[in-house]
């Protein structure tokens, strides 16, 4: 018989999606929400693979289209598209995909370095890739695809660009006393 502690040790659980026909998947652990897509504002001067920003739940966040960071083309939503809700240096961001399928439990031992050579996606991004009885999971490390730089320029997308922005015009209000 063995051990529930020790089979639980060798088994990663993963939630795979489908981004162009390709099946990726990531830590569950890493992923705090799956939801349907909703209104979503664009940006102005935003980075090209960020789509937008949506207001979930009274929290703004910005939305990454996986499609244009992989270089895939684009292609409209429809009823299988969702946005995986993850959080990455404590930047709760949304990456859309064009279906989620399930959560998979992999063993360990079925997982593969991630390859030299990966075609269409910059192998960093890469963690690694399970073998599955019928078919192949390419395993993502979201942590690692987007630079620091990235994640600190989406955490502003929910700011003003500057304070003369978020404070009225003194002209706009004649009668207004400086605070």
């Amino acid at each position: 018989m063995t051990d529930p502690q020790t089979q639980s040790k060798d088994l990663r659980q993963f939630v795979s999606f489908v981004v162009a026909g390709e099946e990726f998947g990531v830590n569950i652990l890493t992923v705090q929400e799956i939801i349907r897509p909703i209104d979503i504002t664009r940006v102005p001067h935003a980075p090209p693979f960020v789509e937008g920003v949506v207001n979930l739940r009274g929290r703004i966040l910005p939305v990454i289209d996986l499609r244009t960071r992989f270089g895939f083309p684009e292609r409209a939503q429809n009823d299988d598209t969702r946005i995986i809700v993850v959080e990455i240096e404590n930047q709760v961001v949304g990456f859309v995909t064009d279906a989620v399928r399930e959560v998979l439990r992999v063993e360990e031992s079925t997982i593969e370095p991630a390859p030299d050579l990966a075609v269409g996606i910059d192998a960093h991004y890469l963690r690694g890739v399970a073998k599955l009885e019928d078919r192949l999971l390419i395993l993502l490390d979201l942590e690692s695809m987007l630079s620091s730089d990235e994640v600190d320029a989406l955490g502003g997308l929910d700011e003003p660009a500057s304070e003369e922005e978020a404070a009225p015009s003194p002209s706009a209000d004649p009668d207004a006393v400086p605070a």
